[in-house]
């Protein structure tokens, strides 16, 4: 169908999976890309995508429901019978109300990081006893609400656990409650999602003079902190490196439980991060892998003494959602020939601007939906935008698109369509999830596509003479 793409960040291969094993990955992944063909087709057969309406996101749910049953399944596999393991979606990732109450339904709860995204988690109908709430800069009304519906807190620093001592004292909970660390394990290869740097903004920094110390006394002093939370980075993190930041955690854990003579830490956050691999239609590297890898680091933790909360995210959905427009028009610059679509910095804000750290597959189709054949010419597949930048892929070897066509950004679930940055007052496109029916396929409406009025609403429409009039 035309695929190319480079990694994003750091690809890790399998670990010698057994042949029977990659056998069953492989055709995981052929199905879910014929789902993904059958779906673009359909999409243009049902008028998802139609000249007027030239975008549209697209979201396999029988794969998101994979995804889910394969995580539940790694954890089980390296766990002690009987261990509480909660896992919760990272709700910044695809902060859409179906997509949270649909991994509701598989069992998984959420991680929320604001007020806005706890609102999308309670309309979702995640209960609170499985919603988390991490975030460097809680306000106090933010404290208080979490606390008052027993929502899980990790306190990201000395004066954020001063404001959970003065609301403790002034009103009982039930919401559980840690600090958040640092285990100051390094970056990988993405700066800007390395969390564990030695000067992350986020936790208490473990290895800075005193802090250790600190931490212990913190948890003597107070019985009600019960919990730990550590998250290393996410996409281009080695494996070995996340894994190193959770044995470290663990370490604190039993290090402060010796110290108070109990067992006051119970649960572990061992936070999320799974990247994923962009480069292929590969599941790689797989929760299995990851599991297993930490049970290799940190094998207490699995021994059935501390509960565990993951908090993944992009893992969860990426390789499920696909961005699908229309080519407007094809022509040439310069000799390379330029594919003008309306799939651009709007959805793929990322990689527009960070093209290095966040290419993007891209898949090739014609006017009917099917996939193109023909020799690949090396072209670029441009936004709308009006700056020069706004392009999803650039001198990329592809069969040669033409005005009708359609183009696929592939891998496209997490972080993308689902983040709208309104340049140009571009329109939020519509999102469509799918499952096979049959000979065909069936849809249900995320999200509706952005109306021009809501445009002109969100800018302030209804004050057009606000300044004027002052």
């Amino acid at each position: 169908m035309g695929a190319d793409m480079d990694r994003a960040g750091d690809r890790t291969d399998g670990d010698g999976a057994d042949g029977a094993a990659m056998s069953s990955a492989e055709h995981a992944d052929t199905a879910r890309v014929a789902r993904r063909d059958d779906a673009v087709r359909a999409a243009v057969e049902q008028g998802l995508v139609t000249p007027d309406h030239p975008i549209a996101a697209l979201l396999d749910v029988r794969g998101i429901r994979a995804s889910a049953a394969a995580l539940h399944a790694a954890f089980a596999a390296v766990t002690a019978p009987g261990t509480p393991v909660l896992h919760a979606f990272a709700v910044k990732a695809t902060p859409l109300v179906p997509v949270l109450r649909l991994l509701g339904e598989e069992g998984i709860g959420a991680e929320v990081a604001s007020p806005g995204e706890l609102a999308l988690a309670t309309a979702a109908g995640v209960p609170p006893e499985r919603t988390v709430l991490d975030s460097p800069a809680k306000t106090p009304a933010e404290l208080r609400q979490a606390l008052a519906l027993g929502v899980a807190v990790n306190a990201d620093s000395p004066q954020e656990l001063e404001r959970l001592d003065a609301q403790v004292r002034s009103a009982p909970t039930g919401s559980p409650l840690g600090i958040r660390v640092n285990p100051q394990i390094g970056g990988g290869s993405i700066e800007a999602l390395s969390t564990a740097t030695a000067t992350s903004k986020f936790g208490v920094a473990l290895r800075d003079e005193g802090a250790r110390a600190w931490l212990v006394r913190a948890y003597a002093d107070r019985p009600w902190l019960t919990r730990l939370h550590t998250h290393s980075g996410s996409q281009g993190m080695p494996l070995e490196l996340m894994a190193r930041g959770v044995a470290e955690t663990y370490a604190l854990a039993e290090e402060i439980n010796r110290h108070v003579g109990r067992h006051q830490v119970d649960t572990v956050d061992i936070g999320g991060g799974l990247p994923v691999d962009f480069g292929s239609d590969s599941m790689a590297p797989t929760y299995a892998q990851y599991a297993r890898l930490l049970r290799e680091a940190a094998p207490g933790l699995f021994d059935g003494r501390y509960g565990l909360v993951t908090e993944f995210g992009r893992s969860l959905l990426a390789k499920h959602g696909t961005v699908l427009a229309r080519v407007e028009y094809a022509k040439s610059a310069g000799g390379r020939a330029v594919a003008v679509t309306h799939a651009g910095v709007q959805i793929a804000t990322r990689t527009v601007y960070a093209p290095g750290s966040w290419p993007l597959r891209i898949a090739a189709y014609d006017a009917k939906g099917r996939p193109k054949t023909g020799p690949d010419v090396v072209q670029d597949v441009a936004g709308p935008a009006c700056f020069a930048g706004d392009l999803l892929a650039e001198g990329r070897p592809l069969p040669l698109l033409e005005q009708g066509d359609h183009v696929a950004a592939l891998d496209t679930g997490a972080y993308y369509f689902a983040h709208h940055y309104a340049y140009n007052s571009l329109a939020r496109p519509g999102v469509y999830g799918f499952v096979p029916a049959g000979d065909t396929l069936r849809f249900a409406v995320v999200r509706e596509p952005q109306t021009l009025a809501e445009i002109v609403e969100e800018s302030g429409g209804a004050r057009a003479d606000s300044l004027t009039d002052l």
